[in-house]
């Protein structure tokens, strides 16, 4: 029995970007949000050539960056009321 790398990649990019999404909305920090949609990028590829319902997955990574979005558009009000 051989070891797929793709598959081990494929799985290890997307646990990797659920915990840091996670951790992202905890703390809430935009980069590991940022980071987070970036690994998901390309498992999200993946999904995006299916036929059916799965197709809606592709849109995750656009969950994440919408998400680090906000929070560093939050962070930067903040500080800009913290000046003032």
């Amino acid at each position: 029995m051989d070891f797929y790398w793709a598959g081990f990649m494929f799985w290890l990019l997307i646990g990797v970007s659920a915990i840091l999404f996670i951790s992202g909305i905890r703390k809430q920090s935009w980069k590991a949000l940022l980071s987070s949609g970036i690994a998901l990028v390309l498992p999200s590829l993946y999904f995006l050539g299916a036929e059916n319902w799965f197709r809606i997955l592709a849109f995750l990574p656009l969950l994440a960056f919408f998400f680090a979005y906000r929070t560093r558009k939050r962070q930067k009000e903040t500080n800009l009321m913290t000046f003032r």
